[in-house]
């Protein structure tokens, strides 16, 4: 019956589409694999997360974590097993629904990513305690809006931000959302977004005059995945006539129509968005959030089908037949770092410094492929 419904769903894609999608229960074949590698790595959520190229340990509820669970709880929502949501929940009540070091003053966006899954959690089993607002509460009520000084700050923030406004029905924790967004795209060192490229330099220390070394403008894969990412995920959660929904629209749109220009012939996405040749080769992490953007703007009409489905097809069947080890372990991730030249090498066997994020992104976009 699968094989049927997509082969309805699909049949509006353009000549030009070599390739066929993986069969829905495929996708979830594959996402069950790739997750329960994950879990029988991690048996107990609690446990601190081993930095293995400084031998380090950080807290099981840092950024990378917190990721790991976004796409956990996307999962959960086309495979509702009981094992998932138990899984989120011993992780997020052991850490008393708290941030990161139990810090209530953090201004620092990783510290709270974790919000996200708690109100995830909250709308499904809701009870106060799991619906941490002290560190939203002061966000909202001082001044600053010049946190975000790193584009990956913004999907670690913002959809926490717009989660709680919605959850809660205040106005202001989206507003300020929007203008925090806004200051890092239009203002920070001039304004983080390019809108010439519509692409983004990951920070200030990326703004021209800094080159890649073929000349051109340094745009980051994973850094603009972050953005795309935080743009699908406060979409998902404004209604139509939400104040700003038409410009966070307009960036998801014309970010992944400038994508699609970078798309290597293989389906992947390079380190470098431009060029190539700086530390050039296969990708996941970048390439898994473009296609969870994609793949979400095609399902609720943002993006036109016919131009992205070739896209999104010929990037997850990448990432499926050449990424996904036979144990579900995932290759080609990039570890953790701010430009190409970190977190290398990415290769087929190469082992990231942090496990988390990587799966995370990976069953965020084969969540919307599915749904698709």
């Amino acid at each position: 019956m699968g094989i049927v419904i997509l082969a309805v769903s699909f049949g509006a894609l353009s000549a030009g589409a070599a390739e066929n999608l993986q069969p829905r229960d495929e996708v979830l074949k594959t996402l069950i694999k790739v997750n329960d590698h994950y879990l029988r790595k991690h048996p107990d959520p609690l446990l601190g997360i081993p930095y293995y190229s400084r031998k380090k340990v950080y807290e099981a509820n840092i950024w990378t974590r917190a990721v790991y669970f976004e796409g956990l709880m996307a999962l959960h929502s086309i495979y509702p097993a009981n094992r998932y949501y138990d899984y989120a929940y011993k992780w997020a009540d052991g850490f008393k629904w708290g941030m990161r070091r139990d810090d209530t003053t953090t201004r620092n966006a990783d510290n709270y990513c974790a919000t996200q899954v708690y109100i995830d959690l909250y709308r499904l089993t809701p009870r106060p305690e799991m619906l941490t607002k002290a560190i939203m509460n002061m966000l909202v009520n001082t001044p600053q809006i010049d946190d975000w000084t790193w584009i990956d700050a913004i999907q670690m923030g913002m959809p926490a931000l717009v989660k709680l406004s919605v959850t809660t029905g205040d106005a202001r924790y989206a507003e300020k959302a929007y203008d925090m967004y806004t200051w890092t795209r239009n203002v920070l060192a001039g304004g983080l977004y390019n809108s010439k490229d519509a692409l983004w330099w990951r920070d200030a220390d990326f703004v021209p005059p800094y080159k890649e070394p073929n000349g051109r403008d340094c745009y980051w894969s994973r850094g603009n995945g972050w953005v795309v990412a935080a743009l699908v995920r406060v979409l998902d959660e404004l209604p139509a006539d939400a104040p700003h929904r038409s410009e966070y629209e307009r960036d998801l749109k014309d970010m992944c129509a400038a994508l699609v220009k970078c798309q290597r012939e293989d389906g992947f996405w390079n380190v470098s968005l431009h060029d190539a040749s700086n530390f050039g080769g296969k990708e996941l992490t970048g390439t898994s959030l473009f296609v969870y953007g994609m793949a979400w703007g095609v399902r609720n009409g943002l993006l036109d089908r016919d131009k992205y489905m070739p896209v999104i097809v010929k990037a997850w069947n990448a990432m499926v037949n050449d990424a996904v080890h036979d144990n579900g372990y995932l290759g080609y991730v990039q570890g953790t770092g701010k430009e190409p030249k970190d977190g290398q090498p990415v290769a087929y066997d190469s082992k990231p410094d942090f496990d988390d994020y990587g799966t995370g992104c990976f069953l965020l976009a084969g969540t919307e492929v599915y749904k698709l």
